[in-house]
C-alpha cells in the first residue's frame, strides 16, 4: 500500500513541478505529511478544503500549494512575504509597516501587531483568513499594542514549514469562524531522513542596507513505526532608514523643503510654536512665535512687537520634517525551535506529538516625541489643560499661559515642542509563542469499509513585551511647568520656551519614563474528527465526515500603568482582557451521482454544515454546497455556494478606546485645498460642525487627524455569502506528448459579507459632514473651540457589508527533459471585478468603490488586475528562473491622484555540483533587478508608499548554500 501511495503523489508531484515563486497550482497536494494529508487506500488524501478522503485531482476547491522549492525561489526571509505575494493576497501586516506611535492603533480593534506578519485574502482583511497549522488552530499573535485576531505568520517557525496549502474560497462549514476570505493550512515537516542545512544572506546592493540572514538545520530519521523531526532557525534582517530612500525623505512625495505649498511638516517644531489665544489682552491676538535663536537656557526677553528680544513669528520653514527619521523597513531577530514525533503502534491508534517554540525580537522607530499642550492640541488628557505659570523660571511672557480650563480665559491655544533631547522614539517588542498539539489517530473497519478517525489537542500561547523610550509623564510636565512653589523635590522646572537644547537631563529625569506594555493571548482548542464511506451509488462510494470542536480563547493587553492613567504624550491605551469559548460540531457529506458514462466522466453533489454555539456572540449554522461535474476526463467544472460566519474577536469586543493618527484631508480648512472659503454650502456646514466663522481655522492638508478607535461589546457577528465557479482543464494529449504537466484554471468569486465589523472611514465622515451635512457623520467630527479636530469617532460598529467579485486564473506548464534539459511556465493573476463597502448614513447608506483605487491611511491598494508569471530553466546540475510581477495602475480615493502600473522582476540561479551528489546547492540571486521604485502615494500614512502591495526601493541581491535540500 506504501508503494502504491508513493507512485501516486509521486504522480501528483509532477502536476505541480512547474511552481511559481508562489508554487501556484489549484489541486495539488504532493506530499504526505499531518494529520490534514494523512494517506487513504488508493491514493485518496484529506485536502485542504474537505475532511473527506479523496483523489486530490477532484478536489471541490481552489487551492493553492506553496512548497519548499517555491519557497526557496523566492529570496525571502518571511513566509508572509512569499504568501503576500500571491495574485489573490492583498497583503496585510509586515516588517515594512513602521507602525506604534507614528500612527497608533487601526481601527480595527486589534491593536498595531508591530512586528508582526499576517495575510489577508481577497481584500477582506487578515481578519477573516483563517490560518491553520496541519489543519487545526494556531495561537493569534500580539505585540504588547492590543489584541489582534489574527495568526502572527512570523510566530511560526520557517524551518518546520513542508508546504503550503490556501484555499481561496469560504469555509466556515469545514473549519468555523473567521475562513470568509479564505484559508491558509501550513503543512509541517514530517518523515525527514538525514540532516538538511540551509544559510542565506542578502542586502539591498546600491544602499548596503537591509541586511538579512537565515538560517536553518533539521533533523529526521526512525523507522517505519517510530519518527521524529526536528529542527531550529535564525533569521536576523537589519533596518531601512527612511532617509536612505528619496520617496521618504519628506512627509510628501517629490517634497524637498517644509515651506513647499504641500505642506505636511510638523508644527511641533525643533525650536517650539506658542500660538497665543485670540482676545489675550498681553500677547498679539492669534499670534504664533518660535525662539529665534536656540537654546534660550535663561528666562528669556519676550518683545510683544517681535522686533527685538528673544522671539520672532514662527513661519512655515519653522515646521519640522520627520520623515526622515522613520523605518522604511524594521528590525526583526527571530529564532526558535520545532519537534514533530509519530508512534505508528497499529493502524487503529497511532500517537503524534508537535511542539513549537519562536522568538522575536523587533522594533519600531519615529521621530522626537511631538509634545503638543494646550486646548487645540486635541490629546485628550491632561496634556490640553496645563496652564504655566507667570512663576516658572522660564517662562518669559510675564502672564500665566492659561488653558482656560480653571475658570479664566485661555491665553493660549497651542504650544508644540520636539522633544529632541531624549532622543528619538523607539518601540521594542520582544514575542514568545509556544505551541503544543498532541494527536491521535487510527483507521478501522465498519461495515466492511474504511473509517478513520483523530482526536486532537491544541495548546498555544503568545506572550509579548513592548518598551518604548523617549515618553514623558503629563502630571509631572503640569508641576513642572506650574508653579515654582509646589516644584518641590525631585520636581525640577522645565524649559518648553528655550528651544533645542534648553532641556537638561535633569529635567528630563524628572518628567520622563519608560514605558512598558504587555500582551498575551491564549489558545485550548480540542477537536474530533471522523471520516468514511457509506454505501456506493454509481459514481463511487458515498463519503461522510463529522466532528466536534471546543474552543477556549484569552487575550489581554495591559498598558504601562502611567499610560493608564491617561498621563503618557503618546498613543493613549487602557488596559483590555477578555475570553470565549465555543463548541461545534460539524458534518460533510460527498454524493458521486455518475461516473465514466458518456459527458459525465463524473458527477458528484458536496456539502457541508456547521453549528457554532459561542459563549459570547451567540448561535450560527453555516451552509455550503457544491457540484463537480467532468463532461471529459480532461475538464474538471466546479460550482459552489458557501454561507460564512465570523464571530468578533476579543479585541474588537473588548479593546480599549485608543488613537489612530490617519493622513487626513480637512475640507473645512481655510488654507489652500480646503473649501471653506470657496464652497457657501461647505462653509455652514463646517460652522454647524465647530468652525470659527471668520475662517481663522488655517490647517494645513494632509496631516495627521487624530481617530478615536475601539472595541464595541454590542458587536454582532458577521455572515458572508460566497459563490464559486470555475473550471480546471489538463489535456492527456500534452501529457502524453511534450509536456509532463500542462493546466488552465479559471474561478470567478463573489462574495458579499453582512453586519461587518469595521469603522466607518475618517475621510468619509469629514466630507459626509462638510459637504452634505450628516447629521451622524458631523456628531462624529470633534473640534476644540478654535476649529481643530480633536479626534474622529471610529469606534467598531456592525457596518452594512463588503461586497467583492473577481477572477482568479493560473496556468501551469512543464515540458520533459530533453538535450536542452527542462523548462516550466507558470502564470497566474486576479482580476478585481469590483470591491465596495457600505457604511451607514443618517438616512440610508453610503456605498464606497475601492475597485482601481488606493485606500490610503490605513494603507490598502485595490488594482484592477495583479499578476505573476515565472519561466525556469533546469538541465543537469543547474537551473535558472525569471519572474516578473505586475501591478496595475490605480487612483488615490482621497485625492484622485494617478499611481501608475508596476512591474517588479526577480532572477535566480542555483548550481548542484554532481560530484557533491546533488546534496549540496548554491543560489545567486536578485530582486527586483530592474530597481522599479514603488508609486508615490500622498495619502498613504508612512513614507509616502503602500507597503501592502509595493516593494522597498531598489536591487535585493541576495546568496544561499544548501544542503539536502
Amino acid at each position: 500500500m506504501r508503494q502504491l501511495l508513493a507512485q501516486r503523489t509521486s504522480f501528483i508531484a509532477l502536476i505541480v513541478a512547474a511552481v511559481s515563486p508562489t508554487g501556484a497550482h489549484a489541486q495539488a497536494a504532493p506530499e504526505q505529511a499531518a494529520t490534514e494529508t494523512a494517506a487513504a487506500e488508493g491514493g485518496d488524501i484529506v485536502v485542504t478544503g474537505s475532511r473527506i478522503r479523496r483523489d486530490p485531482l477532484d478536489n471541490p476547491s481552489p487551492v493553492v500549494t506553496i512548497d519548499e522549492a517555491a519557497i526557496g525561489k523566492t529570496g525571502l526571509s518571511s513566509v508572509a512575504d512569499v504568501l503576500q505575494r500571491l495574485p489573490a493576497s492583498s497583503g496585510g501586516l509586515n516588517s515594512k509597516f513602521n507602525n506604534s506611535g507614528n500612527l497608533g492603533n487601526p481601527p480595527d480593534g486589534g491593536g498595531v501587531g508591530a512586528g508582526s506578519a499576517a495575510i489577508d485574502l481577497r481584500y477582506l482583511g487578515a481578519k477573516r483568513t483563517l490560518v491553520l497549522v496541519d489543519g487545526l488552530r494556531y495561537v493569534n499573535g500580539a505585540s504588547a499594542s492590543g489584541i489582534p485576531g489574527t495568526v502572527d505568520l512570523n510566530s511560526i517557525p520557517d524551518v518546520m514549514i513542508q508546504r503550503i496549502e490556501v484555499l481561496q474560497s469560504a469555509a466556515s462549514a469545514l473549519y468555523g469562524s473567521d475562513a470568509i476570505g479564505g484559508v491558509v493550512n501550513i503543512i509541517t515537516r514530517s518523515g525527514q531522513n538525514g540532516f538538511r542545512a540551509q544559510a542565506q544572506y542578502g542586502q539591498y546592493l546600491r544602499e548596503n542596507d537591509g541586511g538579512t540572514q537565515n538560517y536553518q538545520l533539521s533533523w529526521g530519521g526512525g523507522s517505519d513505526r517510530i519518527h521524529l523531526d526536528l529542527g531550529g532557525y535564525y533569521t536576523k534582517q537589519d533596518p531601512v532608514s527612511a532617509r536612505d530612500r528619496t520617496i521618504s525623505q519628506f512627509p510628501n512625495p517629490g517634497q524637498t523643503s517644509c515651506t513647499d505649498a504641500i505642506g505636511g511638516c510638523s508644527g511641533a517644531a525643533l525650536n517650539g510654536r506658542v500660538v497665543f489665544a485670540p482676545g489675550n489682552p498681553s500677547l498679539p491676538a492669534g499670534g504664533t512665535i518660535t525662539v529665534r535663536n536656540a537654546p534660550l537656557n535663561g528666562r528669556g526677553v519676550y518683545d510683544p512687537t517681535l522686533v527685538g528680544g528673544d522671539f520672532r513669528a514662527f513661519t512655515t520653514a519653522d515646521r519640522f520634517n520627520f520623515a526622515p527619521y522613520n523605518y522604511f523597513l524594521t528590525p526583526n531577530e527571530r529564532y526558535g525551535a520545532f519537534i514533530n514525533s509519530r508512534a505508528e503502534f497499529s493502524e487503529l491508534f497511532n500517537v503524534r506529538v508537535k511542539a513549537s517554540w519562536a522568538h522575536r525580537q523587533s522594533q519600531n522607530q519615529a521621530a522626537f516625541l511631538p509634545l503638543n499642550l494646550g486646548p487645540d492640541a486635541g490629546n485628550g488628557n491632561l496634556l490640553d489643560t496645563i496652564s504655566i505659570d507667570a512663576t516658572n523660571p522660564y517662562n518669559p511672557f510675564g502672564i500665566t499661559l492659561n488653558s482656560g480650563t480653571n475658570g479664566q480665559p485661555a491665553t493660549y491655544s497651542l504650544i508644540g515642542r520636539r522633544l529632541i533631547e531624549a532622543g528619538q522614539r523607539t518601540y521594542s517588542q520582544t514575542v514568545d509563542t509556544f505551541s503544543v498539539t498532541g494527536t491521535i489517530d487510527g483507521k478501522f473497519q465498519l461495515f466492511g469499509r474504511n473509517w478513520y478517525y483523530d482526536a486532537n489537542a491544541v495548546l498555544g500561547v503568545n506572550d509579548a513585551h513592548q518598551l518604548f523610550t523617549g515618553n514623558l509623564n503629563a502630571a509631572r510636565l503640569a508641576q513642572a511647568l506650574g508653579p515654582v512653589g509646589q516644584c518641590t523635590g525631585e520636581c525640577v522646572p522645565f524649559n518648553i520656551f528655550g528651544g533645542q537644547g534648553s532641556i537638561t537631563p535633569a529635567m528630563l529625569a524628572f518628567v520622563g519614563f519608560d514605558e512598558r506594555s504587555r500582551s498575551s493571548q491564549q489558545l485550548r482548542d480540542y477537536t474530533f474528527n471522523l471520516s468514511g464511506e457509506l454505501f456506493d451509488l454509481p459514481g463511487g462510494p458515498v463519503g461522510i465526515a463529522a466532528g466536534y470542536e471546543h474552543r477556549y480563547q484569552q487575550g489581554s493587553f495591559t498598558p504601562d500603568p502611567i499610560i493608564q492613567a491617561g498621563l503618557g504624550a503618546d498613543i493613549p491605551a487602557q488596559a483590555a482582557s477578555g475570553s470565549f469559548d465555543v463548541d461545534e460540531v460539524y458534518g460533510e457529506l460527498r454524493l458521486p451521482l455518475i461516473r465514466d458514462v458518456p459527458l459525465l466522466r463524473l458527477l458528484e453533489l458536496n456539502g457541508a454544515v456547521r453549528h457554532s454555539n459561542f459563549s459570547i456572540s451567540g448561535s450560527n449554522t453555516s451552509l455550503t454546497g457544491g457540484v463537480l461535474w467532468k463532461p471529459v476526463s480532461d475538464l474538471l467544472l466546479r460550482g459552489q455556494y458557501a454561507e460564512s460566519y465570523r464571530a468578533p474577536s476579543i479585541g474588537e469586543l473588548f479593546g480599549a478606546q485608543s488613537r489612530f493618527d490617519a493622513n487626513l484631508d480637512d475640507p473645512c480648512t481655510s488654507a489652500a485645498g480646503g473649501l471653506f472659503q470657496s464652497n457657501p454650502t461647505v462653509r455652514a456646514n463646517c460652522i454647524a460642525n465647530g468652525v470659527p466663522t471668520n475662517g481663522s481655522y488655517v490647517e494645513p492638508q494632509g496631516g495627521q487627524i487624530s481617530v478615536l478607535t475601539g472595541g464595541n461589546r454590542d458587536l454582532a457577528p458577521e455572515t458572508a455569502k460566497t459563490w464559486l465557479f470555475g473550471g480546471v482543464y489538463s489535456p492527456a494529449w500534452a501529457r502524453e506528448g511534450f509536456a509532463s504537466a500542462l493546466s488552465l484554471e479559471v474561478n470567478y468569486y463573489n462574495i458579499k459579507v453582512s453586519g461587518a465589523i469595521a469603522s466607518i472611514p475618517a475621510n468619509v465622515l469629514l466630507n459626509r459632514c462638510a459637504q452634505s451635512g450628516d447629521s451622524l457623520s458631523c456628531a462624529a467630527v470633534q473640534r476644540t473651540p478654535n476649529g481643530f479636530i480633536s479626534a474622529i469617532n471610529g469606534l467598531l460598529l456592525n457596518t452594512g457589508g463588503i461586497q467583492t467579485r473577481g477572477v482568479d486564473a493560473t496556468f501551469n506548464l512543464r515540458t520533459r527533459q530533453t538535450g536542452a534539459g527542462s523548462f516550466g511556465l507558470s502564470v497566474s493573476g486576479n482580476y478585481l471585478l469590483a470591491y465596495k463597502e457600505i457604511v451607514p448614513a443618517t438616512t440610508g447608506t453610503t456605498t464606497i468603490n475601492f475597485t482601481g483605487t488606493e485606500r490610503g491611511s490605513p494603507d490598502q491598494a485595490y488594482p484592477h488586475f495583479k499578476g505573476q508569471a515565472t519561466i525556469d530553466w533546469d538541465i543537469g546540475p543547474v537551473a535558472a528562473a525569471f519572474t516578473g510581477r505586475y501591478i496595475d495602475n490605480i487612483i488615490e480615493s482621497q485625492n484622485g491622484r494617478a499611481m501608475d502600473r508596476r512591474f517588479y522582476g526577480d532572477v535566480q540561479l542555483m548550481f548542484r555540483p554532481s560530484w557533491v551528489g546533488d546534496r549540496v546547492g548554491l543560489t545567486l540571486g536578485i530582486n527586483n533587478v530592474f530597481d522599479t521604485d514603488p508609486p508615490a502615494c500622498f495619502s498613504c500614512s508612512l513614507n509616502n508608499y503602500d507597503p501592502t502591495t509595493y516593494d522597498v526601493p531598489g536591487r535585493f541581491g541576495y546568496a544561499r548554500v544548501s544542503y539536502g535540500f
